[in-house]
């Protein structure tokens, strides 16, 4: 060790003073001894200063590079450490969106899932109102069939009934069949179209010509019938007859009954044989037995309409009533003829829808029966 060289290198040249100091007598060479004694020390002095400096040197060279190492550990070990910490903290973020993803997920599939439930429990709902709406159409098809065959088929151009058709009629019979047999009971325009037996005053003396160029497009609408008012003949009609017919007062409610009566979804019930439901005591009646809902003009009211399944009636006058009858009634012949149920010439169908169009021109300028 250190030490030691350091104590043998003070104790060296003690020993050679001391013999230097204390020469043996008779010897002479004694002194010599000692001098190369002290030399050898000093040369064994620096040979082991100069290991002991090489030794501090390569200590410190050691110490150098290990704190290098070191830090270049510690920097190496601080950059994993940051790289990890952005790595936590990115996967921290896309937890939390995952998690934020999955709660509106979640929500969504339920609002979803609410809304398919809402959705299915209306078409389920208006399925069963189209359904009791088809029944009842059917109802009525089945009684306007019915009808139609005792008016129709019962009377052929070759055997004609003489009974629905009374101007075929010896004079002496016609004269207790004047004026018109409709059936008051009018609980659906439709079905009382079909149900009552309209019969024509008599037309014995009266002469007919036909017009060729209304004949013309009855013929060419009888070649392909359709309820489309874009044709000519419809069009025809509806500008010199619908039209004017149902053109009353109030022009929102005149619209809405014009709508009902191509839909086929009005109603006309007579107000005192009849009494509201339990469910329509709330309904809104527009009008008064006094009041006349269309015309806004004060007079007797007898019967009433609702238009489709709104819950809403309108008290109407007799004018009114016999003007909306007309155009049902002419509506009603020719979805009968559109429906393949009218099997008669087509100079008559022509005839019956022009005595028909007389109707509504008469109605329309105020000529009805008393009996409305």
């Amino acid at each position: 060790s250190q030490a030691n060289f350091e104590e043998d290198g003070q104790k060296q040249p003690a020993v050679g003073h001391w013999k230097t100091l204390m020469p043996s007598k008779g010897s002479k060479e004694e002194p010599e001894t000692g001098c190369q004694d002290a030399g050898g020390a000093d040369e064994t002095q620096s040979t082991e200063q100069l290991n002991v400096s090489r030794l501090r040197s390569s200590s410190v060279e050691i110490r150098e590079k290990g704190s290098e190492f070191l830090k270049e550990e510690l920097h190496k070990a601080q950059k994993e450490l940051k790289l990890k910490d952005k790595e936590c903290e990115r996967l921290s973020k896309v937890r939390e969106q995952l998690e934020q993803e999955l709660e509106e997920l979640t929500a969504s599939l339920f609002e979803e899932a609410h809304k398919m439930v809402r959705e299915a429990n209306t078409k389920q709902a208006a399925s069963e109102k189209q359904l009791r709406e088809a029944r009842g159409k059917i109802d009525m098809l089945q009684a306007e069939v019915t009808a139609l065959k005792t008016l129709v088929i019962t009377s052929t151009p070759s055997s004609p009934n003489r009974e629905l058709h009374p101007q075929l009629q010896s004079p002496s019979k016609t004269v207790f069949r004047k004026g018109h047999g409709r059936n008051k009971s009018t609980s659906s325009a439709m079905v009382s179209a079909a149900s009552q037996n309209v019969t024509p005053e008599p037309v014995s003396h009266e002469r007919k010509e036909v017009d060729s160029i209304l004949f013309a497009e009855f013929q060419a609408w009888k070649e392909s019938p359709t309820l489309d008012k874009s044709c000519s003949f419809l069009d025809r009609i509806y500008r010199e007859d619908v039209g004017p017919c149902l053109d009353f007062t109030k022009q929102e409610l005149s619209e809405l009954v014009r709508v009902a009566v191509e839909q086929n979804t009005l109603t006309i019930e007579p107000v005192a044989s009849q009494t509201l439901p339990v469910v329509k005591v709330s309904a809104e009646e527009c009008g008064g037995p006094k009041k006349c809902a269309l015309s806004g003009l004060p007079r007797t009211c007898k019967h009433r309409i609702m238009l489709g399944d709104s819950g809403s009636y309108y008290y109407i006058s007799p004018s009114c009533r016999a003007r909306i009858t007309a155009v049902c009634n002419f509506f009603t012949y020719i979805r009968y003829i559109q429906q393949g149920l009218v099997r008669q010439d087509v100079e008559l169908m022509y005839w019956e829808v022009m005595r028909l169009r007389r109707e509504m021109s008469l109605a329309k300028l105020g000529f009805y029966p008393s009996e409305m």
